[in-house]
């Protein structure tokens, strides 16, 4: 695709990011810089890409208030990308009154006479820079405001939802993009379910555009029975879904709608940062090119080479023959033991290293410890010492976990192993209690165990 020159006049060329979390461990001595290393990464892969526009999908920021230095790094970092004297190749079709009314000035920033706009960005908002205070506001306004970025996807009715496409043409390509900002899922998943959603598709050439969805929330079901939006809820006339939110970045480009393989593909970018030390969060970190002419598309990822090295590993101790009746020495077998899987894990982090000059050095450990024995456990904090000058997490690079058991049952008929595999398998920054008795439920074994008179969600109080 664009191969040939008349292609390459009307291919769009997006660079496709999300969930770049700016600020967090902002604090941290160690880690603070990270999310603005990789987020100038990011613009720079725009830059030199020579793409048409850039495309922000949510949790741009961390903090729901980012302080000031956040901002103020985050707006540098933009207008060093966006101004400029290159031209826009793409024209706006759409009525910027209605695709951008929450804003004072209702007008795409690049076709601001005031402005000098080369690489525009448009972006909706996730869940931890949602609007909220006095005005409903959010930090995206400030920087919509302020000319950097075209802030879309904002809904203020919460009860019947219209979303309006930005309409973008660029020679014989149309291109059409529904955005979707973070709401929260219980009330998204009820809205879905009584048809109160509706995506305002042109009359005009209506089976010439493109058409891209973007969308800032849970994608696993695993989060809840109404906790997440399934793809079957989404409209078929889709070409492509953008989902954010989920952290882990799966890029294969085409890949099928599950229940229906002739609908539309859906890609997930990840974010650029970990944020916590989980699975999900050591896949390596990727942005998409994005490469739309007519009603085709390839997608190409690209490498981020600014992200921190980071390396999770799970370990059983009833695996090993551990005596772990002398775990309370300084030097207990198991804590020999977790001492050199560490070691083995940080020469492992080494093959991460990308000759970046602004790659930071310092690698994330995280190391699982199953145990079945509480005196198998000692002072983390203290064993994270002796690493402190080589691992950037010295003091949380260890989590026990308690193992789970064949053998079920106490004498009140809870199953304790479901119980304990309801929190520890949830490696989430907010749990709630109605997914922690679910997860239950789901997980227990015997049928005698199962509710009969209420159900979950009618144990949990929910309507």
């Amino acid at each position: 695709m664009g191969s040939t020159q008349d292609e390459s006049l009307s291919t769009f060329k997006i660079l496709v990011a999300t969930d770049n979390h700016l600020g967090v461990w902002e604090k941290n001595p160690e880690r603070g810089n990270d999310s603005f290393e990789t987020f100038e990464e990011v613009l720079a892969i725009a830059v030199e890409q020579d793409v048409d526009f850039i495309l922000l999908e949510g949790d741009l920021f961390h903090e729901n208030k980012p302080s000031r230095q956040c901002v103020l790094r985050c707006m540098e970092l933009l207008k060093k990308c966006t101004h400029g004297d290159k031209s826009v190749q793409f024209d706006f079709l759409s009525d910027a009154a209605e695709n951008f009314k929450h804003i004072k000035n209702p007008v795409v920033n690049y076709m601001d006479p005031n402005l000098n706009i080369g690489v525009p960005i448009f972006s909706i908002h996730g869940n931890h820079d949602d609007p909220s205070g006095l005005g409903q506001h959010c930090a995206l306004e400030l920087l919509s405001s302020s000319g950097l970025i075209n802030y879309f996807g904002k809904t203020s009715d919460l009860k019947d939802i219209n979303i309006m496409p930005l309409l973008l043409e660029k020679g014989e390509t149309k291109f059409a993009i529904f955005g979707l900002s973070s709401i929260k899922d219980e009330r998204l998943f009820r809205l879905f379910k009584e048809g109160k959603v509706k995506m305002l598709r042109p009359k005009e050439y209506e089976d010439k555009w493109f058409n891209l969805m973007v969308l800032h929330q849970n994608h696993n079901k695993q989060c809840g029975m109404i906790n997440h939006i399934p793809e079957s809820f989404l409209d078929n006339f889709l070409d492509l879904v953008v989902w954010d939110h989920e952290h882990e970045c799966i890029l294969q480009a085409q890949v099928p709608h599950e229940s229906a393989p002739d609908s539309f593909h859906v890609i997930q970018p990840g974010s650029s940062v970990a944020t916590s030390l989980c699975a999900g969060k050591a896949v390596p970190k990727q942005v998409a090119l994005l490469e739309v002419f007519k009603r085709k598309f390839s997608i190409t990822p690209v490498d981020l080479k600014t992200v921190r090295p980071f390396v999770f590993a799970m370990v059983s101790l009833s695996d090993h023959d551990l005596d772990d009746a002398t775990s309370i020495m300084e030097n207990s077998p198991v804590e020999n033991f977790v001492e050199e899987k560490v070691r083995d894990m940080i020469k492992e982090s080494e093959t991460q290293i990308t000759g970046h000059s602004k790659q930071p050095k310092k690698p994330l450990i995280r190391l699982r410890v199953e145990f079945s024995n509480e005196a198998q456990m000692f002072n983390v904090v203290r064993f994270g010492h002796k690493f402190a000058e080589v691992v950037a997490n010295p003091e949380d690079m260890i989590l026990f976990k308690k193992e789970k058991k064949e053998v079920k049952k106490d004498e009140l008929g809870i199953d304790n192993d479901a119980m304990d595999a309801a929190f520890n398998d949830m490696e989430v920054e907010e749990t709630r209690v109605e997914d922690l008795v679910r997860q239950y439920f789901a997980g227990i074994e015997n049928q005698v165990q199962n509710l009969s008179l209420l159900s979950e969600r009618g144990l949990c109080g929910e309507r």
